[in-house]
């Protein structure tokens, strides 16, 4: 087969600064992709395989398509990461995380190190942090999970699992937050298990330490930590739908301003604690400018999903309630929704805690060994200074949940 002029000589410099390419004749790369954001050392990519995208990168280490095929569309890789097959867009993958065959990882995701999922697992707008193991057969959108503190004792979601993350009204204000980003960055908290065959409705919190039984469906928010959780089913019924009804809607508004607050924490996370650890591996800074474009990308989408549900709201019936006590919170959302963005353009989250911030990242330079990475870094820090740390970005969500609240005066956000 004879190959195109730019796309053999897209081989061949890959080819000549060390690529491994053990069949070079099965491949794709697109006009726009980059050689020199591809490393040459150590990458290895397997027949078959497709790479698109002027945005994306391959470190040192990674390999795309061991078992099988892979599509890569401007994404982030990170060092030793394995993409071993399936479909792959506009997201990060960092250092040892990996993906079975059969992914389709969609927008805006951010796999941490060591994360990832066996086969044929589905993920958009997903955040995994360190360790998070995903089984086989899952479907996990917009969802931020932690907890764990090795590849030995890591949050987990079993097999045949799904986030419920569309409603029947066609509404995707469903993100769920399991753990938190203030003490889940710090790598010292317990994992959190979702047996197999099972679900949750989002948008829901889950503490950490908790563990839910196989083949239970969550519906509500648990907080609460280190319980053994099971879930019930609906008794046999038959009722009357009603479209738009929004019940409960401090309760989805609140979830969704947590998690936003959290995004929040995690984007100055990066800024002020990842970004060095980047600039320190090859090809890192591009990596890092991508995990920082796939958090605006989540703010975005939880700020729309948030605009359209107010617009939904315009023909909202309450359920049929002329008492519904959630009626002033639809007149706000409806008329204050776009406001929140307000919040998150400004400086409220580079504000807050920046004592303990400081204090934090002091004590963080002081205490790193030469040479260590992120993870031995943050799990080597004393108990005192993780805790300062933690104390900072608490700090940082409690002052973004208070903005996002105040553009929303009548919700009663404590209400569940």
């Amino acid at each position: 087969m004879e190959l195109r002029p730019e796309l053999r000589d897209k081989i061949e410099r890959l080819m000549d600064k060390g690529v491994d390419l053990p069949n070079p004749l099965t491949l794709e790369f697109g006009d726009d992709v980059k050689v020199e954001q591809i490393s040459g050392n150590g990458v290895r990519i397997y027949p078959g395989c497709r790479i698109y995208g002027g945005k994306t990168v391959i470190s040192a280490g990674a390999v795309i398509g061991g078992e099988g095929p892979a599509t890569i569309e401007n994404c982030q890789i990170g060092p030793k990461a394995e993409l071993r097959a399936g479909y792959f867009r506009m997201s990060v993958f960092l250092e040892k995380s990996g993906m079975g065959p059969g992914a389709q990882v969609r927008d805006a995701c951010i796999v941490e190190e060591e994360a990832g999922g066996a086969h044929c697992v589905g993920l958009k707008q997903t955040i995994l942090f360190p360790f998070v193991t995903l089984g086989s057969l899952i479907n996990f959108c917009d969802c931020l999970m932690a907890g764990g503190t090795s590849r030995k004792n890591h949050s987990e979601v079993g097999s045949s699992y799904i986030h419920f993350n569309f409603t029947p009204d066609g509404d995707k204000t469903t993100a769920s937050l399991l753990g938190d980003v203030p003490r889940g960055v710090m790598l010292n908290q317990p994992p959190i298990f979702l047996g197999g065959q099972g679900g949750m409705i989002g948008p829901l919190r889950l503490g950490f330490g908790n563990v839910v039984a196989a083949g239970s469906v969550l519906r509500k928010d648990v907080i609460e930590e280190n319980k053994l959780i099971f879930g019930t089913s609906h008794p046999e019924a038959t009722v009357d739908f009603v479209p738009r009804a929004f019940r409960r809607l401090s309760r989805i508004v609140g979830n969704n301003m947590t998690y936003l607050a959290n995004l929040a924490a995690l984007e100055q996370w990066y800024i002020h604690v990842r970004q060095p650890f980047f600039m320190e591996q090859e090809l890192g800074d591009l990596v890092y400018h991508g995990v920082l474009e796939k958090l605006a990308m989540a703010n975005e989408e939880r700020l729309k999903r948030l605009e359209d549900m107010a617009g939904k709201l315009a023909s909202s019936t309450g359920g049929g309630d002329r008492q519904d006590p959630d009626e002033p919170a639809r007149r706000d959302m409806r008329a204050n929704a776009r406001r929140l963005r307000e919040v998150l353009a400004s400086d409220v989250a580079r504000k807050a805690g920046c004592e303990q911030r400081d204090l934090f990242l002091a004590g963080l330079q002081n205490h790193r060994k030469a040479g260590a990475g992120y993870i031995e870094t943050i799990q080597g820090l004393p108990a005192a200074l993780s805790q300062m740390g933690t104390q900072w970005l608490e700090r940082i969500v409690d002052a973004v949940q208070r903005a996002l609240s105040s553009r929303m005066p009548s919700m009663d956000m404590s209400r569940d």
